[in-house]
């Protein structure tokens, strides 16, 4: 899976399950700021990500990221691992 992929497949979850207007989703927005997802639509949105990436999140993983872009490139570096 390409990293233009992933950031298609994620955005489009981001407007379709959880309503966020795809004009606020920026490389370099705050992710959390941006989405202001509560605790359980944190794991909804991990969720959908497993199911369209085959790769698991866990909250380590939540902690490098403040951008979207950092959210895309530790998905990616994860599909990439599970891939090789």
């Amino acid at each position: 899976m390409s990293i233009e992929e992933i950031i298609e497949n994620v955005n489009e979850i981001l407007v379709d399950e959880f309503e966020v207007d795809i004009d606020t989703i920026t490389p370099d927005a705050n992710l959390r700021e941006t989405l202001n997802l509560d605790s359980l639509d944190y794991v909804d949105l991990v969720v959908s990500i497993e199911s369209i990436s085959g790769v698991k999140l866990g909250e380590a993983d939540f902690k490098e990221i403040v951008t979207f872009q950092d959210f895309y490139q530790v998905l990616f570096s994860k599909v990439q691992q599970k891939e090789a």
